[in-house]
């Protein structure tokens, strides 16, 4: 009988924290569609006339363009360099290894304004000019950390039989890499760029420190909230950074639920 009440128990504390952090969230989008200019509740009517403000405004529009382009290109230096960096751990035996991994997943840990202060700092002593790019390298530092992560892990799981297997029948390294590692660390790369795409798209706190005079997405909805003047159009454009940062993550947790070795298997 205790053991049916600790259960229950537990599941209601569940339920109830869940609704505790989505319900803010779900409020969102309700007033984005209130036809009211306040955030009162509850609700009188609904409009879809901020959504084609939203859509029809040209700084919204530019700095969404913005935001994805930075975010497309921090996915592939990301991409690149984190599974660079996962092969190296993995297969390699070096002094300082162990420590070099810390390092790589610092920045995840870190506060977000500890990174920003620490890069416009070093932009600063370099006497580089803030601009996009400076946006991207902001980026790239804490989303090398999910690709590096979901590559490792995978790297961790495959059995190195396959490789050698692969070397004894005469396969080349570039051949083996194509065959057999890439099938198998397929689903690990797609989750680590969709999960490094909605981390930089939505990332506010490095992105002020190093945007510059770049209007992006999170520099824009701050100043809005700022001025408090066009709230409703910043609930649109909230709404659409919360779906664009749900659907990465949830294709990416399927993803990373699912084994590459069938892929291997199939590609035979």
């Amino acid at each position: 009988m205790e053991g049916f009440w600790t259960r229950m128990a537990l599941r209601v504390w569940v339920v109830l924290v869940l609704l505790f952090l989505f319900i803010p969230i779900l409020l969102i989008p309700a007033y984005a569609l209130n036809s009211s200019k306040i955030q009162s509740w509850p609700l009188t009517s609904f409009t879809l006339g901020w959504v084609n403000l939203t859509l029809n405004d040209p700084e919204v529009v530019s700095a969404v363009g913005l935001s994805v382009r930075i975010a497309l290109v921090t996915t592939i230096f990301a991409l690149v360099l984190g599974s660079l960096a996962a092969f190296a751990i993995h297969r390699t035996r070096f002094f300082g290894r162990d420590a070099i991994s810390f390092l790589l997943i610092l920045p995840l840990a870190l506060p977000g304004i500890i990174t920003g202060i620490s890069l416009r700092s070093s932009f600063t002593f370099a006497h580089v000019e803030l601009s996009i790019w400076t946006i991207i390298i902001g980026h790239t530092t804490f989303c090398i950390v999910v690709v590096y992560n979901n590559v490792l892990a995978r790297l961790r799981r495959t059995q190195g039989s396959l490789f050698e297997a692969a070397a004894d029948l005469g396969a080349s390294g570039l051949q083996t890499f194509r065959d057999i590692t890439v099938p198998l660390i397929s689903t690990a790369l797609v989750a680590g760029a969709m999960l490094a795409f909605a981390l930089s798209f939505d990332e506010v706190i490095v992105t002020t420190f190093t945007a510059g005079a770049q209007n992006t997405v999170p520099i824009w909805i701050l100043a809005q909230i700022r001025n408090g003047q066009r709230l409703p159009e910043v609930n649109v454009v909230v709404s659409f950074v919360i779906l664009v940062t749900i659907i990465p993550v949830v294709v990416a947790a399927r993803l990373t639920g699912g084994s590459g070795a069938a892929r291997v298997q199939a590609g035979r």
